[in-house]
């Protein structure tokens, strides 16, 4: 055994934390957990969960792509992302599902052939798709960091039309929002989103904190400042505990970043399903009493003689 794994789990963990790029990577998780968390109700009252997942693993074809090409990697899978995003939003108004299917399967096609025709490493490509959390340097954390304030501070700006625009985007345009703009920036936000997530967390994982906090924080509140306030808090939480969670035993990230993210979920869930008994119950108790008390004199009057009887 290494002096990090020596088979007691709280000394492996406090002796990791201490490590630099442990630290790095923790700093990337928070990060990431609160920019995903931002946008993350959004992309669930929009419906654009598909799409999200789509921008995530066409920001791989970007990284692939750079990759191959020799610059870049973070470049790469920004401007992949956003502009697969951008496309995404602008071709798929009326039709999204099947536009979002069409321009994902070509984009996959193209990482497939990217990540193929690499002569490097191939886990330098496959971290890609699971993601290097451990691996961040100074540098990835600093653009990181930019795009965070930066993602965070747009959608502050845009918060009300935006908010607008998903409740009700027709009666929002009759009133002179500007939704199809707004939807192309929005989208454009969760193609910067899914760029950095790809690089930590990989694409096949991203929508664990790209989709499924929103999922979760939406089912125990319907008030969308609320909502997004949770939303960064599970997705810290799934970010931040997964990669603690799986430094003493040495596994991979996503593993927990993944199950701690679905088992808040299946809790938000369960809230949702009692707290709707407990509705249920109080709108059939409701309408006996106002039934009860909307009835004739005479049939109370019956009623009760029949009762007496």
């Amino acid at each position: 055994m290494s002096e990090f794994h020596t088979g007691n789990w709280w000394a492996d963990t406090v002796t990791l934390l201490g490590v630099g790029f442990v630290q790095n990577a923790i700093l990337a998780a928070l990060l990431l957990g609160i920019v995903s968390g931002a946008i993350a109700p959004l992309i669930v009252m929009r419906d654009m969960s598909f799409a999200a997942h789509s921008t995530g693993e066409l920001a791989l074809m970007g990284a692939a792509a750079a990759l191959l090409f020799g610059f870049g990697v973070s470049w790469g899978a920004l401007l992949g992302a956003v502009v697969a995003a951008v496309v995404l939003a602008a071709l798929g108004q009326r039709e999204q599902d099947s536009i979002v299917a069409v321009v994902l399967s070509f984009g996959m096609g193209l990482s497939v052939l990217f990540i193929y025709l690499y002569p490097g490493r191939s886990s330098a490509a496959f971290s890609l798709l699971t993601g290097q959390i451990v691996g961040v340097s100074n540098a990835s954390l600093g653009i990181l960091l930019f795009l965070t304030i930066a993602v965070v501070i747009i959608v502050a700006l845009l918060w009300r039309p935006l908010l607008f625009a998903t409740v009700d985007p027709i009666v929002a345009a009759a009133s002179g929002v500007k939704v199809k703009l707004l939807a192309l920036v929005f989208a454009a936000l969760i193609g910067v989103v899914a760029s950095q997530g790809v690089q930590i967390v990989g694409a096949l994982l991203l929508i664990a904190l790209l989709i499924t906090p929103g999922a979760a924080a939406v089912k125990v509140t319907a008030n969308p400042l609320l909502a997004v306030l949770l939303s960064g808090l599970f997705s810290v939480l799934a970010a931040v505990g997964g990669l603690v969670a799986s430094l003493a035993p040495g596994l991979p990230v996503s593993v927990f970043v993944t199950s701690i993210s679905f088992l808040i979920y299946l809790a938000c869930r369960g809230i949702a399903w009692f707290r709707s008994r407990h509705m249920n119950a109080d709108e059939v108790r409701a309408r006996e009493y106002a039934s009860s008390a909307t009835l004739d004199p005479n049939d109370a009057g019956s009623a009760h003689h029949h009762h007496a009887r």
